[in-house]
């Protein structure tokens, strides 16, 4: 009995961004070891599982995901209320993680699941995004996951959220006055919360969340505390130097050999790599970042399928982004805010959600390259 398979053309894969996804990910590998030896092992485990999960994706259909996009929703909204449940796992003040089994972190795959969730309901009321009813519908649905994330408490991840919530919904079509409507309000409120939230008395964030903010503000009252961190991952980026102090550094006063920053292989592994491999293996990952995040959005503007060019589009600014925020909190530019650096941090919740979103988005980028060329996706008989 003959049926219908799909046939992709090798030519139209993105082995560009593959490429550059894996080398960023082998750069993950060596400034974990640097930072935590024991834990390498580990991570190189997690980075070739990552890879194999990568490529399988990239080759299923992504219409496959965005077909149960209800059902995708359901489950993100069940995996974060667990979390706030007797079934969450408490560490370091915030209850942001599941353990059934196996213990992972439910609102770094929420970024992932919600970029599918939103991607069709955006497609399926792409005629009607601008009016007041889907306007409202939107804001209502993305209200409950996100209030289940900030009651962890987990602002930084909430503010992700809301960047790829707005992202997703300009590249769906939003009216441009619209937005510029939304923004004539939100910043101005933004400036408001902002000087309240550093009041004494202030109720609206956790006291920990604002000092986090009054460290940033007054690092100097706060060196021995709140902006211990910050100061140190400074110096050590500015120790580096140019070529940094090398893998083999024996420097006591180092976050290799001393215990300056807590947790290094995480939210300030961008302060292990300015200060082992100096200004230009600073760069070198910047620039790695930068190219996966431009593939992304190259990927988006090529691709005719609305759903796709916004899975596209917003995997792209959830990379930038969020190595913008991370990159800014180790030199001091913005808040200690928690969020990993994408590829390169260590945890596997963060590094598998990243590959499942980039092996998603190469299936785009072959779709989009088939259609392409001949003008409708193409098949086989057998």
């Amino acid at each position: 009995m003959k049926k219908l398979t799909p046939r992709y053309v090798l030519e139209n894969y993105n082995f560009t961004l593959l490429v550059f996804v894996v080398l960023t990910m082998i750069v993950g590998i060596f400034a974990v070891g640097i930072a935590k030896e024991n834990l390498q092992s580990r991570q190189i485990i997690g980075v070739v599982c990552a890879t194999i999960l990568m490529i399988v994706v990239s080759f299923i259909d992504y219409h496959l995901f965005t077909k149960f996009y209800w059902i995708i929703y359901i489950v993100n909204f069940i995996l974060l209320a667990l979390v706030l449940s007797g079934l969450g796992d408490d560490a370091g003040g915030a209850q942001r993680w599941l353990d059934i089994g196996i213990r992972f972190q439910p609102s770094e795959l929420a970024k992932i699941l919600l970029i599918f969730f939103f991607s069709q309901f955006i497609m399926v009321n792409r005629e009607r995004l601008n009016s007041f009813k889907i306007i409202i519908a939107s804001v209502i649905l993305i209200g409950g996951p996100l209030l289940l994330v900030l009651m962890q408490p987990d602002l930084s991840t909430s503010i992700i959220i809301t960047i790829l919530f707005a992202t997703m919904l300009f590249v769906g079509g939003l009216s441009i006055k619209i937005v510029l409507g939304f923004l004539a309000v939100f910043i101005p409120t933004a400036v408001i919360l902002f000087s309240i939230v550093i009041q004494p008395d202030q109720t609206l964030i956790k006291s920990y969340q604002q000092m986090r903010i009054l460290a940033w503000l007054h690092p100097e009252e706060y060196a021995d505390k709140e902006a211990f961190q910050q100061i140190n991952s400074k110096i050590a980026i500015g120790s580096g130097q140019l070529l940094g102090k090398g893998i083999a550094g024996t420097e006591i006063q180092s976050i290799q050999n001393g215990s300056f920053i807590s947790q290094p292989q995480t939210d300030f592994i961008f302060a292990v790599i300015g200060e082992q491999w100096g200004f230009i293996g600073a760069c070198a990952v910047i620039i790695l970042l930068g190219i996966v995040s431009l593939q992304c959005y190259i990927t988006a503007r090529k691709t005719k399928d609305l759903s796709g060019r916004i899975i596209a589009a917003a995997v792209g600014s959830m990379i930038c982004f969020q190595s913008f925020v991370n990159i800014s909190v180790t030199t001091g530019l913005l808040p200690n805010t928690g969020l990993p650096l994408p590829f390169i941090s260590y945890g596997l919740t963060s590094l598998f959600s990243v590959a499942l979103s980039i092996g998603v988005v190469l299936n785009v980028h072959l779709q989009s390259g088939r259609a392409s060329s001949s003008g409708e996706l193409r098949f086989d008989i057998e």
